[in-house]
């Protein structure tokens, strides 16, 4: 074995550094480690980490269970989904649209935020969707995507803000015909942990959330998770 500094022979042990055998050269002093490990983790142990996460798992549990610190996977999800598509490619314009919306919370529990998703009444999946408040400045860049698509109808719960922007014959008050994307809504609390109605998960920043949110629309759409090099 040679120095790495000066190439000398001349290296004796020098004790454990964090478990593994530290040398040391004796003609320049030197010190480094006998064995060399690839730093990081593993692709697999991320992928774990990422797919515990959209199936309901807190940061928190999931540190617990891998012992893989939370601010590492916090940086994971967003790499992941830091590129994906707010909306999926090649979708298929519906004819009835329905829309509604999800609140969660940032930062405090007495700070809501709210998720407006947009379905197609007769195929699951989430196509578009919004995070903000409740008020026409926010649904306005939402209705900008959907206003092109000329639905027949749009379904909605009769929330002030809606008759602003669709015409009365063009929208339809229902509860009834919502199914669609309550169903999508109460997925989305049962897959993300900081969206559960009762929990102690909440997400700290908008941005964090809206991440979130993006990674796992992508899983349920296609049953895997993109994991960051």
């Amino acid at each position: 074995m040679k120095c790495p500094r000066c190439g000398s022979e001349k290296i004796n042990k020098n004790g454990h550094r964090r478990g593994k055998q530290n040398l040391i050269c004796k003609d320049c002093n030197r010190q480094f480690l006998e064995h060399y490990y690839p730093r990081g983790y593993s692709e697999d142990v991320k992928k774990n980490c990422l797919t515990m996460y959209v199936n309901g798992n807190g940061f928190r549990g999931i540190e617990r269970i891998t012992g893989v610190s939370h601010n590492t996977q916090i940086q994971w999800v967003k790499q992941a989904a830091k590129e994906l598509p707010s909306i999926p490619e090649n979708y298929e314009i519906p004819e009835v649209a329905e829309i509604d919306e999800l609140h969660t919370y940032v930062n405090e529990k007495k700070k809501k935020k709210w998720l407006c998703p947009v379905v197609n009444h007769f195929k699951p999946g989430i196509i578009t969707w919004v995070l903000g408040d409740r008020s026409a400045e926010t649904f306005k860049p939402l209705w900008d995507i959907i206003k092109c698509w000329q639905c027949f109808f749009y379904v909605t719960d009769g929330w002030p803000v809606y008759p602003m922007f669709i015409e009365d014959i063009d929208h339809i008050v229902s509860k009834t015909y919502m199914t669609r994307v309550e169903g999508e809504n109460c997925r989305l609390r049962h897959y993300l942990a900081r969206l559960k109605s009762q929990t102690l998960c909440y997400s700290k920043s908008s941005e964090m959330l809206r991440l979130s949110i993006k990674l796992l629309l992508h899983y349920l759409r296609y049953d895997f998770v993109p994991v960051p090099s």
